[in-house]
């Protein structure tokens, strides 16, 4: 996505800007403060000319997954993957049971999300029951599932926004990805923002998934055999 590189290089300028500004560097062309200060400055106008740089609309040539068919336009994803050695029922079986005290981090990621603040259950405030089920009863919706091989839950954000989520199974491999479609121009400057603010802690969340999704699959599939 072309905000997401403004605004990470934008970020790195704004941080060299600032520590330049303490020891200049003559080699590298910033030989005093002021133009340390005029390079951190640089990066924070980058950084702002990223919340209007377009968010491009994606779209399924041919349909390979429920994903597909339900959300077939987007402007923002992610993809993420792990291989699993095991049966797909088993997989799908997992995907199912995890909760959110057996992923990494999530909880932390989650609580920063929130501010700290106190919230009903729902994704943001899990507690030991299946994800999975703590999601559909916070204001997701199912959209779609195929067992052994793909469950999609989906969220609307706003009138204008809709993400949606899923796990596919394909064979040995896991993948997760996530779709947002705006329907507005501002909707799609609103929730870039949003996204550039929350797509590294989200990038995270969705490995951190994957690896406790493995666990239990991978773990009775050696007991099993």
């Amino acid at each position: 996505m072309i905000g997401s590189t403004f605004a990470y290089a934008g970020f790195v300028l704004v941080v060299a800007g600032l520590a330049l500004t303490v020891r200049p560097v003559a080699r590298i062309g910033v030989r005093t403060r002021w133009r340390a200060l005029v390079l951190a400055g640089s990066g924070a106008l980058l950084g702002v000319a990223s919340l209007a740089a377009p968010a491009f609309t994606s779209r399924v040539a041919r349909p390979a997954s429920r994903l597909d068919a339900v959300m077939p336009e987007w402007q923002f994803h992610e993809v993420h993957r792990r291989h699993i050695a095991a049966p797909p029922d088993r997989v799908f079986a997992a995907i199912r049971q995890v909760r959110a005290d057996e992923i990494t981090f999530f909880q932390t990621l989650t609580w920063m999300r929130r501010f700290g603040r106190p919230l009903p259950p729902g994704i943001l405030n899990a507690g030991r029951e299946p994800l999975i089920d703590v999601a559909l009863a916070g204001g997701f919706v199912a959209l779609a599932e195929d067992p052994p091989r793909e469950i999609v839950i989906g969220l609307r954000i706003g009138r204008h926004v809709f993400a949606a989520m899923n796990f596919f199974v394909d064979g040995a491999v896991l993948r997760t990805e996530t779709r947002v479609h705006a329907a507005t121009v501002r909707a799609r400057l609103a929730f870039g923002a949003y996204w550039l603010v929350i797509r590294a802690g989200s990038g995270i969340l969705r490995r951190t998934w994957l690896r406790a999704i493995r666990r239990p699959s991978a773990a009775t599939f050696s007991m099993a055999t």
